[in-house]
């Protein structure tokens, strides 16, 4: 018996390559479990979830590009979730659009314009002859703070297994690595959801959701002391003195204030850590890190966790300023 007897005399050849598409919702589950357990769940879209909640993840976002017209897998590389909310990426946006059948003409692309970056999109439907061409130009990138020309950054590192903050670090931030791209993107959004809001169904581009993201965090973080006065907690009663007590007293007086949570302190330590921040991935993993409301909580500073919310927003306000364009 030779080595290879097991291998059949031949071997069929061509036939057509189909994607699979799950019919049921015990498929698309069956589909989103193989997809997280093989570790191609995209991070974004299942964050730290395990198991059944990641694939319950998974399954959402197939379903969602299903509804679309999109692929199982073509949908988990088109979306994205911001804020609990599935968006296509720029890619994805025009993808769906051309899939459509509804597309007379599509192009895409950048041009320079007295020495400033200009992303335009120029498409046309082919049922009504409905046609739209929208431009972004590098000054409103710039304007809503999306505009990056640092080759280097102050971000967090990993040293002797636990993270820090150094400066000088390569700038891997997609609107310093892809500008043209990016901007011509931005002007597809805008185009697109305009003239294929019927092929869209309502699904977002990721800056739509960003900027729609950073408006639900837009609420009232006046400090309580200022808008909703609470009295004073009432300090707790000393221990009544004793001779063993007496003359101890100063040394515990001292190790109290020594152990004593700095409330200012710690909120201009978020505060510094978030101006630091480059894009809104970094500052959600800085504040993930402080988790500034169980900290303030647990310390008995429950009043200053809108406080703190508003030291988040302003810099996510500054990366992206809501009437940047």
């Amino acid at each position: 018996m030779t080595m290879n007897a097991h291998v059949p005399a031949t071997l069929s050849a061509g036939g057509q390559v189909m994607a699979i598409v799950p019919q049921t919702f015990e498929e698309t589950m069956r589909v989103s479990r193989a997809v997280v357990a093989s570790g191609l769940a995209p991070s974004a879209l299942i964050g730290k979830k395990t198991g059944d909640d990641a694939a319950a993840a998974v399954a959402v976002c197939i379903m969602s590009g299903a509804e679309l017209g999109l692929k199982p897998m073509v949908s988990l590389r088109s979306f994205t979730v911001i804020n609990g909310k599935p968006a296509l990426y720029g890619d994805g946006l025009i993808n769906v659009v051309r899939q459509s059948g509804k597309v007379a003409l599509l192009k895409t692309g950048h041009e320079m314009r007295d020495g400033q970056m200009v992303g335009y999109c120029h498409a046309k439907r082919n049922d009504t002859g409905e046609e739209s061409r929208v431009e972004f130009t590098q000054a409103e990138a710039e304007r809503a703070g999306l505009w990056d020309n640092r080759p280097t950054i102050r971000k967090k590192v990993w040293e002797d297994n636990k993270p820090i903050w150094k400066d000088g670090q390569p700038n891997d931030a997609p609107w310093y690595k892809y500008p043209q791209r990016m901007i011509a993107w931005r002007a597809a959004g805008y185009c697109l959801r305009e003239l294929f809001g019927d092929v869209l169904g309502g699904i977002r581009d990721e800056f739509e959701a960003r900027e729609i993201a950073d408006a639900d965090e837009m609420r009232d973080v006046t400090p309580a002391s200022e808008s909703r006065p609470t009295p004073p907690k009432p300090p707790k009663p000393p221990a009544p003195p004793s001779a063993k007590t007496i003359d101890a007293e100063p040394v515990q007086d001292e190790q109290q204030s020594e152990n004593e949570f700095d409330l200012g302190g710690y909120l201009e330590e978020v505060e510094t850590a978030l101006a630091s921040a480059a894009d809104e991935a970094s500052v959600e993993e800085i504040w993930n890190d402080f988790d500034a409301p169980a900290t303030l909580e647990s310390e008995g500073h429950a009043d200053m966790i809108d406080a703190a919310f508003s030291i988040k927003t302003r810099r996510l306000a500054q990366l992206h300023p809501m009437n940047g364009g």
